[in-house]
């Protein structure tokens, strides 16, 4: 029997592949973030949002399609799309202390969205989002993926698991309010199922809380909160589901703790000893210092609200970890870039470059903190952290060479998701 003609025409339709969307970009020189060399006349190809080729000076030129869209950066200089590890998209440094309760619960999605937007112009094309309420940035992410708004590659941890009390949990209000923080966990079991909870809603990362904070009430940030068994189950449990975690921990027993306990990444890291950067190195546990984000503080927050015990607090832990930066990063001890956006505005992330850089990082380390490191303590180096064929088309050009002068990244002159030009 002879097929219908609609028949036909429709299995036509499937069998014809569509048409691939192919951009071309070119610039004067790239920067090979794993050798740490400087390449000229890159032409880079991305075809539907990943990199289909890379060439350079005297390596041919591939085929491509008549069709191919083309970006042309002259005389700049490209990279790999910068990573953040630590960011807060939904918080924001204008309200600090009790200012934050002048404003309904959604007030913070809506202005995380231009959060989001001026991430991603700074150059971050990929962030991780340690921390936010009401799986606010889960909703972020699902708001970039389907086109609704403009912003960076987002990895949820949703709410943060800590202890009852302690700096992840609500501090700054009486028993009368009986506000608490839905993730807190008491024992192993009860934050394994904490991790559980945060998975199901969206979370693709998970973070706890192992030690005081600066900007809690009625927390020193150099007391351990939780117990090592108690980091173990969350580390245990997050692996078991193929997550990674992240633990904020300023103290010296809490970072050691946690590093024993098998989390993966260490952020803060503030009062970290010898013993702690011998014990990263030697098990591979990546350490995120936020060393920019105390100057904004010590400068702006009073006036933003910031209450006077967390201003003394930040001013005592900020000198104490710089200089335990410096350390670690004489050691060699594996470095991340987390910056802690929230605390200063967002958009200002590739600030923290020039800190790391006057604190003992070579420019090439501190700009492999926020891409090839990054991506290996992401999980993701298939996707994210290099320009190599198969990873996403994610660039920032500067005008000028980072590896002489790190704060041209501060000031990029392009910025390229997926292939598609964003500034």
């Amino acid at each position: 029997m002879l097929k219908s003609l609609a028949a036909v025409l429709a299995a036509s339709v499937l069998a014809t592949p569509a048409l691939a969307d192919t951009v071309v970009v070119t610039a004067k020189r790239m920067l090979d973030v794993d050798s740490g060399r400087m390449l000229d006349d890159p032409l880079v190809v991305i075809t539907d949002g990943r990199i289909a080729s890379v060439v350079t000076r005297n390596g041919g030129r591939p085929n491509i399609p008549a069709n191919a869209r083309r970006i042309d950066l002259g005389e700049a200089t490209i990279l790999p799309g910068l990573i953040d590890m630590h960011v807060h998209l939904t918080s924001n440094p204008k309200y600090g202390g009790y200012s934050r309760y002048q404003f309904t619960d959604g007030f913070w999605l809506a202005q995380g969205v231009g959060n989001a937007e001026r991430t991603l112009r700074a150059g971050f094309t990929t962030v991780r989002n340690v921390g936010s309420d009401r799986y606010d940035d889960v909703a972020l992410k699902q708001a970039v993926d389907e086109g609704w708004i403009t912003g960076p590659r987002i990895v949820p941890a949703a709410h943060a698991l800590g202890a009852t009390g302690g700096h992840c949990d609500e501090t700054f209000l009486p028993p009368s309010y009986d506000r608490k923080s839905p993730a807190m966990g008491d024992s192993p079991d009860e934050l394994r199922k904490r991790v559980r909870e945060q998975r199901k809603y969206g979370a693709e990362a998970i973070k706890v809380c192992a030690t005081g904070g600066v900007f809690s009430r009625n927390t020193a940030p150099g007391v351990q909160q939780l117990r090592e068994d108690e980091l173990r189950a969350v580390a245990e449990e997050a692996h078991f589901w193929k997550l990674k975690t992240a633990a904020h921990a300023h103290g010296a027993d809490g970072i050691k703790a946690a590093i024993r306990a098998g989390i993966d990444t260490i952020e803060h890291v503030s009062f970290i000893d010898a013993e702690g950067i011998a014990l990263a190195k030697r098990q591979g546990t990546w350490l995120g210092f936020d060393v920019y984000n105390t100057d904004y503080t010590l400068s702006e927050g009073a006036k933003n609200g910031v209450l006077p015990e967390n201003i003394a607090k930040e001013r005592a832990v900020g000198t104490l970890q710089r200089e335990n930066f410096r350390a670690a990063a004489k050691a060699g001890a594996p470095m991340i870039y987390s910056t802690d956006a929230g605390i200063y505005p967002h958009g200002d992330n590739a600030r923290q470059f020039a800190v790391m850089v006057r604190f003992g990082l070579s420019p090439i380390d501190a700009i492999r903190s926020a891409t090839t490191n990054a991506a290996q303590a992401l999980g993701r180096t298939a996707d994210v952290g290099s320009i190599q064929v198969g990873r996403y088309g994610d660039l920032v050009a500067v005008a000028g060479d980072p590896l002489a002068d790190v704060t041209l990244l501060e000031r990029p002159v392009a910025v390229i998701k997926g292939g598609e030009r964003v500034r």
